[in-house]
């Protein structure tokens, strides 16, 4: 007979992908080793997925624990949020009709659904650089940083479909004035919006979104005069993701939302569930 394992729920946000386990009752234990990570988010021999959410809460307010396919923890991750607000609502954590809140390693982020899709507001941004100091290289125009839970730096373009995401992300993503590294946004205006393209750190891969990587660009956009308080970026995976922000002084208050979907549940065999 197999042994079913521990449950848990594979869900996708705009086209990152990400392993939940309920946590409310039994604790994360081995789930949380590096070894046992990598294992189960390898595409191809795990579940595959570019990191693992753990899910704990109660009614009105649930709680989120991320850590990015390598094992490192990421102290917010926009789609990962997103997607807690969906599972929270299916699991019935919380109801879908009214506003709750969600515990990140980064603060606490207020989340509510807007028709079929989850938002999340996050914690003010402060941090907002319209000028990166590094040189650019062919087909960017600008570079900004913006602090959004987890630094981003975002990169102006002609064409983003031309961008060499993978060896230019990564140059950019250790660069030497990035105390903790950074996850690497392109954007370029196309017909009727922007694209956007994301490197994350922690993957070290290109990702077919970036929740937090959307609403540091949405805020450069606007801050550079090229979008409004309100953006909608397509992502790699096609899929969009809505950004909207007020200024209060000097502080960026922001929501995002976008596609968060339960794409099917099953149980870890006991080499991931006890893995050492």
């Amino acid at each position: 007979m197999i042994d079913k394992g521990r449950p848990f729920y594979k869900l996708t946000g705009s086209g990152n992908d990400f392993v939940f386990v309920d946590v409310r009752t039994e604790p994360a234990g081995p789930l949380e080793q590096t070894a046992t990570i990598r294992a189960i988010c390898a595409r191809g021999s795990g579940v595959g997925a570019d990191g693992i959410v753990f899910l704990s809460g109660t009614e009105s307010s649930i709680a989120i624990r991320y850590l990015n396919s390598d094992g490192s923890l990421a102290a917010l991750c926009g789609n990962a949020t997103l997607c807690a607000a969906r599972l929270a609502a299916e699991l019935g954590i919380v109801r879908r009709d009214s506003e709750f809140e969600i515990e990140t390693d980064s603060g606490t982020v207020a989340a509510r659904f807007r028709g079929a899709l989850p938002e999340i507001d996050l914690q003010p941004v402060t941090e907002l650089q319209d000028c990166f100091d590094t040189e650019l290289a062919a087909g960017e125009s600008r570079i900004g940083f913006a602090l959004v839970g987890v630094p981003h730096l975002v990169v102006l373009c002609a064409d983003v479909d031309r961008m060499p995401v993978t060896d230019r992300g990564r140059a950019l993503r250790s660069h030497a004035r990035l105390r903790h590294g950074a996850n690497v946004n392109f954007v370029a205006r196309v017909a009727g919006g922007w694209r956007i393209r994301t490197y994350e750190r922690g993957v070290e891969a290109e990702t077919l979104a970036c929740g937090t990587g959307a609403v540091a660009t949405g805020l450069l956009l606007a801050s550079w005069g090229e979008a409004a308080t309100s953006v909608e970026l397509e992502t790699r995976s096609g899929r969009t993701l809505r950004v909207r922000h007020r200024m209060d002084g000097d502080r960026y208050h922001a929501s995002l939302s976008g596609e968060a979907r339960i794409a099917f549940v099953g149980n870890l065999a006991e080499i991931f569930s006890s893995k050492s």
